[in-house]
Order: C-alpha cells, then sequence, then structure tokens
C-alpha cells in the first residue's frame, strides 16, 4: 500500500516485471477491496498473486517509533516484512515510509550476526559501469566498525548483482591523502587495508567525483553524507534532461537536429532517468528488503522488482554471510539498536 499514490503503481510495475521475469509470484499486502479491482485489469497478474488484507497502513508522515507502536504485528508493511521472515517471499518491497520501514525491518527481520547496523545501499551508474554506493540515509554519522560492516555488504552486494570476485571498496573522504579525513574514516581505512583481499580489494580514499567516474565498484560513506550525494546526483540528472529538452525545442534548427540524432537522444534520455535504478537496498538483515522512491512511477517500480528478483537470484544473503566469515576484523558485535527518528529518511 505504500508510496505516494497508493496500490496503483506497484501493481502495474509488478504487471510490467512479470513480462520479463515469468517464473516470478507475488503477494500484495494491504487493503483488498483497493488492491483487487486493480488487479482485475491484470489477469496474467492476477494468476500467480495472492492478496493479503490488512486494515492497518503505515502513512508517509508517520516516525519510526509511532509506526512501531501502531503497526507492528498487524500493518502492511510489517505483513510484507513478516512474509520474508517466514520464507513464504524471498524479497519484500515498499514505496512507503522509509523510516518505518527501516525500524520495522531491523526489528524483525533483525541485522546479522557480526553486522552492527543496516544500511541502505543504490545502484549508481557510472561512465564505467553500475556501482554501489552506501549508506544513503539509514543511520547519521557512523564508527570505523559501521564503515567496515558496509565495506562488507556493498562488496557482497557487487559480488552478487555484478558477477565479481573480487569487488574493489574505497572509502568517499575529503581528499585522497592518508591524513586526510575524520578520525573514524582513517580508522576505517586502515583496518581496510589490512584485510584487503578478503572477498574485497581495498582501493583507499575516493572523493566525490570518483563516484560519476565510477573508480571503484562499491563506495562507503556514513548515511547523512551519503544521502545527500544521492538527491544531488538525481537532481543533477533531472537538471541536465530538462535543459537538453529546453535546448532542443529552442527552434527549427534544433527541432532538426533532435529529429536526426533521436536515437542517440533516447539512449541519453534512458540513461538519465533515475527510474531506471530506482530501490534502495537495506542491507545487513536477515532478509532483503527494497525500498522503492515513494514518488515513482509503473516503470521505477519495475526497476525495483527486477533488482529483487537479481538479489534472490544471486543468493545475496548467503554472499554476505561468506564475507562475514572470511573477514578477520571485528568478530563479535552487540545487537543493533533500533533506529531513532532521526535517522532512516532518505526518501
Amino acid at each position: 500500500m505504500g508510496g505516494d499514490v497508493g496500490p496503483r503503481v506497484a501493481i502495474e510495475g509488478a504487471a510490467l516485471a512479470l513480462r520479463e521475469l515469468r517464473n516470478s509470484s507475488f503477494l500484495f499486502h494491504g487493503r483488498e477491496a483497493e488492491i483487487t479491482p486493480l488487479l482485475d485489469k491484470f489477469p496474467d497478474l492476477k494468476k500467480v498473486s495472492r492478496v493479503i488484507h490488512c486494515d492497518n497502513v503505515i502513512s508517509m508522515d508517520d516516525k519510526p517509533s509511532q509506526a512501531l507502536r501502531k503497526g507492528r504485528g498487524n500493518s502492511s508493511m510489517w505483513m510484507a516484512l513478516q512474509s520474508v521472515k517466514d520464507g513464504e517471499a524471498d524479497v519484500a518491497i515498499s514505496g512507503g515510509n522509509t523510516g518505518a520501514l527501516m525500524a520495522m525491518a531491523t526489528f524483525c527481520l533483525r541485522p546479522m550476526e557480526g553486522i552492527s547496523r543496516p544500511a541502505i545501499a543504490a545502484i549508481w551508474p557510472t561512465l564505467r559501469a553500475d556501482i554501489v554506493v552506501l549508506d544513503v540515509g539509514a543511520t547519521i554519522g557512523g564508527d570505523a566498525k559501521q564503515l567496515v560492516d558496509f565495506s562488507i555488504l556493498g562488496a557482497a552486494l557487487a559480488r552478487a548483482l555484478f558477477d565479481m570476485e573480487t569487488p574493489s571498496v574505497g572509502l568517499l573522504n575529503v581528499g585522497t591523502e592518508e591524513m586526510k579525513g575524520h578520525d573514524e574514516v582513517r580508522e576505517a581505512a586502515a583496518l581496510l587495508t589490512t584485510a584487503s583481499g578478503a572477498g574485497f580489494r581495498y582501493h583507499g580514499f575516493v572523493e566525490g567525483d570518483d563516484i560519476g567516474k565510477g573508480t571503484v565498484d562499491v563506495i562507503v560513506t556514513e548515511g547523512f553524507a551519503g544521502n545527500i550525494a544521492l538527491k544531488t546526483a538525481e537532481g543533477t540528472a533531472r537538471q541536465i534532461g530538462t535543459y537538453f529538452r529546453t535546448a532542443l525545442k529552442a527552434d527549427l534548427f534544433s527541432k532538426l537536429g533532435a529529429l536526426l540524432a533521436g536515437k542517440a537522444l533516447n539512449a541519453l534520455r534512458r540513461k538519465l532517468d533515475p527510474r531506471n535504478v530506482n530501490g534502495g537496498v537495506f542491507l545487513g538483515l536477515n532478509g532483503i528488503v527494497i525500498k522503492s522512491h515513494g514518488g515513482t512511477d509503473e516503470v521505477g517500480f519495475k526497476s525495483a522488482l527486477s533488482l529483487a528478483y537479481e538479489m534472490a537470484r544471486s543468493r545475496l544473503i548467503d554472499k554476505i554471510s561468506e564475507g562475514m566469515r572470511r573477514f578477520p576484523a571485528f568478530p563479535g558485535t552487540p545487537a543493533a539498536p533500533l533506529p531513532t527518528d532521526r535517522e532512516a529518511k532518505p526518501a
């Protein structure tokens, strides 16, 4: 039921995804009276879907603590997560309240052994190839232990999605020199340097412009800086797209040039379209959770479903567990605390 426009986008996105992911099935958690009429428009989707009725729906304005109090055990968001915990579903996807989803996912699925806090990872298109960037908003701030955890999680995701044995990992910093950055960033760098080769190759510090270049396969930062980077990139892509559309309609010769370059411009439009990389991955939990942008359309939700399918197919959780076993530092950590109302708000 989550998202800015209710269940319509999720159902239409699932119908699009089913055209490519023919062996998929779907559980829709929410108000049956609203979901069933939408499903009736897509007979093929309805054949492979089941609706689980839930009256209680978490609003976009609920704080994480409020969502837990009123939605634990009986809301559509919780029931979707519970279906992953119970093995009924491989992945939970929601376009709803990000903070509430992170709090409920942490409480329901629990962090994996050895992970201090979960992170939200984004798949980021670059000049070289798609890369993983995390954390993009699960927590504000982060110590060396958390940055190391994020490196393990991001490397596991890169191995699962990009079919690479030893992805390169970089720590986002204000410079590449060893003496730059906060103490926790430098401490994490020392630990990652020592452990380089345990399922990843530590590259060193990277700067903001290295994100777009694709200098490394995984870029790690804490959630405050990561979320700002994400929103800046999305806004810049829309800005550039607007500039192109305005310029190509400026006069007759511009319109003629656009017509002649139509194929190349369409390819550029697809590259700049944030809907094609929609879906933040909650990493570090005992189950796969995807956060779709609340304001996306059916194309964006279909992208999130395709990402979810690929992660389930490639056994992401197993690869994260393998990464934890191979990493020599921090052999034991306490269970992660629940997110506070100040955390997990990237959308």
